[in-house]
């Protein structure tokens, strides 16, 4: 299996495995990396500073109603989007091209 099928199947199980958070917004996370609202502060925290994540921030989202399982998924797709954008960043790199 080369790297894009391995990509694809990944960002596919982020995406369309069971979970509490919707598609729509695990999307969102993924992609620009981005959250919708009160979940924009995380994120960014978690694709630029994942050392910054606090148990207050996580305190917050939890008081703002987002479950444990929630945060998970929202978690897992910021740094799975993170961790693309960066290696193809790279990819891009080696093969001489201007980053985007």
């Amino acid at each position: 299996m080369g790297y894009e099928e391995s990509r694809r199947r990944l960002v596919d199980a982020v995406l369309t495995a069971p979970g509490e958070t919707p598609t729509e917004v695990r999307r969102a996370v993924l992609e620009p990396a981005t959250g919708p609202g009160p979940l924009s502060s995380y994120v960014s925290n978690v694709v630029r500073h994942p050392y910054k994540v606090t148990d207050t921030d996580v305190a917050r989202l939890r008081h703002a109603g987002h479950s444990d399982d929630s945060l998970f998924e929202i978690t897992v797709a910021a740094a799975v989007g993170a961790a693309i954008h960066r290696l193809d960043r790279g990819l891009a790199a080696l093969r001489g091209e201007e980053p985007d």
